[in-house]
């Protein structure tokens, strides 16, 4: 295997480890009495850092493009965990619309696994991986123009997984 190839294997199975302590991580913390510093403690930086307004922050930590969740964390005006959510999800998939600023979207999902522009389409492909179901992995695109805007949403079975090997785009 080429150096770049086995580097990309190794950040990869290192990304399915660490979502893989997720679980354990969500546990360890407690809304109201965790604060910004326990979420950093067991996250570590977050990937983006959004204003939720009235002093809430969302801390992004992406599982993108190995991992099939992102999750936001909110930390309140006072420094304490509001809330943790895992975004890659049907309620927020069906939340995108079409004629919504890719900014929007971005906001909401968290940084797509994939970006793929189709130039004689004048359209950009953005790919989430998220799991349906317990087991089930599944890609969930949102197809914007090259205004960033969206026209359109799709979901089907990830190509990428073995169990889907052969299938998809």
């Amino acid at each position: 295997m080429p150096p770049s190839r086995s580097l990309f294997a190794a950040a990869a199975m290192a990304l399915v480890l660490l979502a893989g302590c997720d679980p354990q991580r969500i546990s360890e913390l407690e809304p109201g009495r965790s604060t910004e510093v326990d979420v950093r403690d067991r996250f570590g930086v977050p990937d983006n850092v959004w204003d939720a307004g009235g002093g809430v922050r969302t801390f992004e930590y992406n599982r993108q493009p190995a991992g099939q969740t992102n999750y936001m964390i909110d930390i309140g005006a006072d420094g304490r965990l509001v809330a943790v959510r895992q975004v890659l999800t049907p309620e927020n998939f069906a939340r995108i619309q079409g004629g919504m600023d890719m900014a929007e979207v971005r906001r909401l999902l968290g940084k797509p696994a994939k970006v793929t522009p189709f130039d004689l389409k004048q359209e950009i492909h953005h790919d989430w991986r998220y799991l349906d179901g317990p087991n089930t992995p599944m890609v969930f695109t949102v197809v914007t123009d090259r205004g960033m805007r969206v026209l359109r949403t799709e979901s089907g079975p990830d190509p990428a997984a073995p169990q889907n090997a052969g299938g998809g785009r």
